[in-house]
């Protein structure tokens, strides 16, 4: 008899475009019960030097870091594509077996109260999620820019817009509403939350690991802290409040956004001359750590330099941490678990244990040791001491992958999930 062809599980292609990076990974896909559940990525990587006179750099799982030729002004992205349909039909070469491509899901930060779970994307979609760029002027035209370059470049494939606020969808009332007139005017004005993909995979993570997460009623305080941060308050996995609102800004003190600020400064500086483009030019790009300091967006340039500037930085990132931790515990009415994720809350040893020690009347007790080595595991460790009355945990988060199951389950739902034919064995 002749030699079958193994068949290999369908894939789908997760990615992330923002202004200066495209960020990738390619997750193969189990069915069960459940439905689609996605593994661990095969390949990930990403693209760095987007922006018109940089150099295009890939950083690959599977391939020493290359830097490319620079490309024609305008050209960063489509060169950007290019090289990636290239590396991946040559590492899925290299890896064997037949490959097929399912789909390709894009994070979306910001899907208003449209789309509250994933979507597979046309122009009518892609119309609708235009009107909330300006609520996520640092990511919103980004990702749809790179959902239409893939779009072109795969158009055989089904592109899948997954949303950072469909997490918080089902938010109670009374956390979505601002204290507004219910006029029309101000129809879409409510309280969203943000970095749900990762929130998503908090969740899932903490249900397998966590043995108090798996406990009825369980409440988790989920801290994403890095450039962008945000606290999310869980029930039982399901969002309860988050520290972010309406837009992006919301909240947490971040790299170079302000977070929560009292509305009378914006109308103090519009009163001085400031217009719309130079108040989000201050509030998203100009201020957090890098206003504050003067010096950089991060942590941890701030905590190698000696400057008086950059200590007040990093003082006023932990209380903002501390005040708005305590707020949503209050919410919650205690804590089971506390779990921290994104470039600071895996990497930040100090920041972790100030927060832990703000929240010590309530019995949380960290272990020394655990925390300072938990960047090193690039996987999900505890850092609690035996003695602790709630579970914390520090988790690399990985929102591609969430990406690709949404996606993956859509399709199943829709009847659509066949794999592409695309010579991509």
């Amino acid at each position: 008899m002749p030699a079958q062809r193994v068949t290999e599980p369908p894939l789908v292609l997760a990615v992330n475009a923002g202004s200066s990076t495209l960020k990738f990974g390619l997750y193969p896909l189990s069915a069960g019960p459940q439905g689609w559940q996605a593994l661990a990525p095969l390949i990930s990587g990403c693209f760095e030097g987007l922006r018109d006179g940089e150099r295009l750099r890939l950083l690959c799982s599977h391939r020493p870091a290359q830097l490319l030729p620079s490309p024609a002004k305008g050209q960063a992205m489509p060169t950007a594509l290019a090289e990636l349909q290239a590396l991946l039909k040559s590492l899925l070469g290299d890896l064997g077996g037949s490959h097929r491509l399912l789909a390709m899901a894009h994070r979306v930060v910001h899907g208003g109260d449209r789309y509250r779970s994933a979507v597979r994307v046309d122009a009518q979609v892609l119309e609708h999620l235009r009107a909330y760029e300006a609520l996520a002027p640092l990511h919103q035209a980004h990702n749809l820019e790179g959902l239409q370059a893939f779009s072109r470049q795969w158009p055989e494939l089904p592109q899948i817009a997954c949303f950072d606020t469909a997490f918080h969808a089902d938010l109670p009332a009374l956390e979505t509403r601002f204290a507004l007139p219910r006029i029309e005017a101000l129809a879409g004005v409510r309280r969203y939350g943000f970095h749900g993909l990762s929130y998503d995979y908090l969740s899932q993570c903490l249900a397998r690991l966590s043995p108090r997460s798996r406990q009825p009623g369980s409440r988790a305080l989920l801290a994403h802290l890095g450039n962008g941060a945000s606290l999310c308050a869980t029930r039982d996995g399901r969002s309860l409040a988050s520290s972010m609102g309406f837009s992006a800004l919301d909240g947490l003190m971040m790299g170079s956004r302000c977070g929560s600020l009292d509305a009378g400064v914006l109308l103090h500086l519009l009163r001085q001359g400031w217009d719309g483009q130079a108040l989000e030019d201050l509030l998203y790009r100009r201020s957090g750590l890098q206003g504050v300091s003067g010096l950089s967006a991060d942590l941890r340039q701030l905590r190698a330099s000696d400057s008086e500037a950059a200590r007040e930085a990093i003082a006023l990132f932990g209380y903002r941490l501390r005040r708005e931790a305590w707020a949503l515990t209050g919410l919650l009415g205690g804590l089971d678990v506390l779990a921290f994720t994104g470039g600071i809350g895996e990497h930040d040893a100090p920041l972790r244990a100030e927060l832990c020690e703000s929240l010590a009347p309530l019995g949380l007790r960290l272990d020394e040791d655990a925390n300072a080595r938990a960047g090193e595991a690039q996987r999900a460790r505890p850092i609690h001491a035996a003695d602790s009355t709630a579970e914390i945990w520090v988790v690399p988060t990985d929102e591609g992958r969430v990406a690709a199951q949404q996606a993956a389950c859509l399709l199943r739902l829709t009847g659509s999930a066949q794999p592409a034919d695309g010579g991509w064995a």
